[in-house]
């Protein structure tokens, strides 16, 4: 077995072994995995945030050695930053842009002078965080403030403040405890929201007074009430609540 690190600010990974494949999620910089198959081009990766399978071009590969990769997963404080935007000094006059979210790991000598934040934060600050993405486009398999998808959305939201939710809104409805009513949550919470199939696909962060933020076109603010969500600008339904969940 072989691992890596993303050592780029972001690295997309592919449905498979193809420029034009699918974007299923992408690699933040700091972020590591398993490489679990490898070919001229590409390799099939597994992230060990939120085990999220899929292709990354060999040009975009950083190997580290396996007790590294042991040392980093161990790691319950990582440290994310905060910023939309910083900058990594690799070595003298050669920088780096990284976007928020992103893992600084000191063990590689780069220099950063942007803002971290490292430790478990309080509910509240879950939409402090979730309104630094406002009006970031919507992107499938996008998990930065320049694209970003439903399920990356809350999950980054979450991740930054120092919880663990998995990649797509099916597998995050799993986690967490239902409430019955919408009156009964709070502020962080997760609405989830299915098709006409019954199938859940899509999830967005409650806020007070009835509110959500949610990506749809962009992360917005819409009403949330027992029907969904109600699109003031569109004056329609556009999604419909199955389940509230509570996460922390």
């Amino acid at each position: 077995m072989q691992y890596g690190i993303c050592h780029l600010s972001i690295v997309p990974i592919r449905s498979s072994a193809e420029e034009t494949a699918e974007m299923v999620s992408q690699l933040l910089y700091g972020e590591h995995y398993k490489v679990l198959e490898q070919r001229k081009h590409w390799s099939r990766i597994r992230t060990a945030f939120d085990k999220c399978e899929g292709w990354i071009q060999n040009l975009q590969l950083t190997f580290i050695e396996e007790t590294l990769y042991d040392e980093l997963t161990r790691d319950k404080s990582p440290h994310f930053t905060i910023d939309l935007v910083s900058y990594i000094e690799m070595d003298k006059n050669n920088l780096l842009p990284i976007v928020l979210g992103s893992v600084f790991q000191q063990k590689w000598n780069h220099i950063h002078e942007g803002a971290l934040i490292t430790s478990k934060q309080e509910k509240p600050n879950l939409i402090n965080t979730a309104l630094q993405y406002l009006n970031t486009p919507y992107l499938w398999g996008g998990k930065t403030p320049f694209g970003i998808d439903a399920a990356g959305f809350t999950q980054m939201v979450y991740k930054i403040n120092g919880y663990h939710l998995l990649r797509n809104a099916t597998a995050q409805a799993t986690q967490g405890s239902a409430l019955s009513f919408i009156e009964e949550s709070e502020a962080g919470d997760l609405a989830f929201f299915d098709n006409n199939e019954g199938v859940i696909d899509h999830v967005g962060i409650i806020m007070e007074n009835n509110y959500i933020i949610h990506v749809h076109g962009k992360v917005r603010i819409d009403r949330l009430d027992h029907t969904g969500i109600f699109n003031y600008d569109t004056k329609t339904y556009t999604h419909q609540l199955r389940v509230i969940k509570k996460i922390i």
